[in-house]
């Protein structure tokens, strides 16, 4: 059962969850302002496009991707790439760097690595990242404005390499940040983590997501049920649509090689969000900051196996946040 506002915090403090760890006051930051948007990054040309770059046309049949042999290795390899480019644009968000400023390294690093960038031209989408600071939920667009410091971001990444598309994501401090916002990061890698490891082969994908609601319903946090994961590979965006959220509309059974992102957005208000100007920033309406982090997976004979990994084994996906109190 998730913990109600006027519960006693989880922390011990003896103080209620909404004057402690999900106190407004000490969560909130000041309202974001959508910055100016620099012109689209160039991709050299012996850098192989996805089909939608050029083609237009975004949706084959998104059939489930179930990979093995030498079409898994590939995926392997995207995913690394996904997960050095991540970890590159992670070590410099800090304050009075803007958003632009890691899309342009993020950028950079693709090209780099002899990836293209699977969100640029993607439904139109002009930059290599997504950027989603604070209260921005999702699909940020890297602009001007610069990172402060108590802000929090997360830096979505996709790289396409070897015909294949490897996704990650990772929701990082800028500076330093309060215990209250450091909780909330922390407990969204945790839930994660928890519902990667609840995935079975012949068993309901929806065990994912009762992981992780099980361990947002601990600190009382919501979780967003709008998004989700879903299938990736050779396809961007795939069946099945991952959940993480129960739902009895959900019947998709996981099987050994589906390849998949588990992306969880965690809350610390209300569940209602706006879609910006843009098209594409989704805010939350109260202000209050959400957090989210994502992994690859491919489903195993045991369990799932993390792909976004760097060539040691670790990745951005790494803790814990470094706070002002605590």
């Amino acid at each position: 059962m998730r913990a109600t506002r006027n519960a006693p915090c989880w922390c011990g403090s003896g103080r209620k969850l909404k004057r402690c760890h999900l106190d407004p006051a000490a969560l909130r930051r000041p309202p974001i302002e959508l910055g100016k948007v620099t012109p689209l990054r160039d991709v050299p040309s012996h850098i192989v496009r996805p089909h939608y770059v050029e083609g237009g046309t975004v949706w084959p049949p998104p059939t489930p991707q179930i990979l093995a042999g030498a079409a898994l290795d590939r995926m392997r390899h995207a995913s690394r790439v996904a997960a050095e480019v991540l970890a590159t644009t992670v070590a410099a968000a800090a304050p009075g760097v803007s958003t632009d400023d890691l899309d342009a390294l993020a950028h950079d690093t693709y090209v780099r690595l002899g990836a293209y960038p699977s969100t640029l031209g993607y439904h139109g989408y002009p930059k290599s990242i997504c950027t989603s600071v604070n209260e921005v939920l999702c699909h940020g667009i890297p602009d001007r404005r610069e990172l402060r410091d108590g802000d929090i971001v997360n830096i979505d990444v996709t790289a396409f390499v070897d015909g294949m598309h490897g996704d990650t994501s990772a929701t990082v401090g800028v500076g330093t940040i309060g215990a209250e916002t450091a909780a909330l990061v922390d407990t969204t890698r945790e839930a994660t983590l928890a519902g990667i490891a609840a995935l079975r082969a012949g068993e309901p994908i929806q065990l994912a997501a009762r992981a992780i609601t099980a361990v947002a319903d601990t600190k009382g946090y919501g979780v967003v049920s709008e998004y989700g994961g879903h299938g990736i590979g050779e396809v961007f965006h795939a069946d099945p649509h991952v959940h993480h959220t129960i739902t009895s509309r959900d019947r998709a059974v996981a099987e050994p090689g589906l390849c998949i992102t588990v992306e969880p957005m965690l809350r610390s208000g209300a569940a209602r969000f706006t879609t910006a100007e843009d098209g594409w920033t989704e805010i939350l309406d109260d202000g209050m900051p959400t957090a989210q982090f994502e992994h690859t997976v491919v489903v195993t004979d045991d369990g799932a196996e993390i792909l976004t990994l760097l060539v040691d084994g670790s990745s951005a996906v790494a803790g814990p946040s470094p706070t002002t109190n605590g």
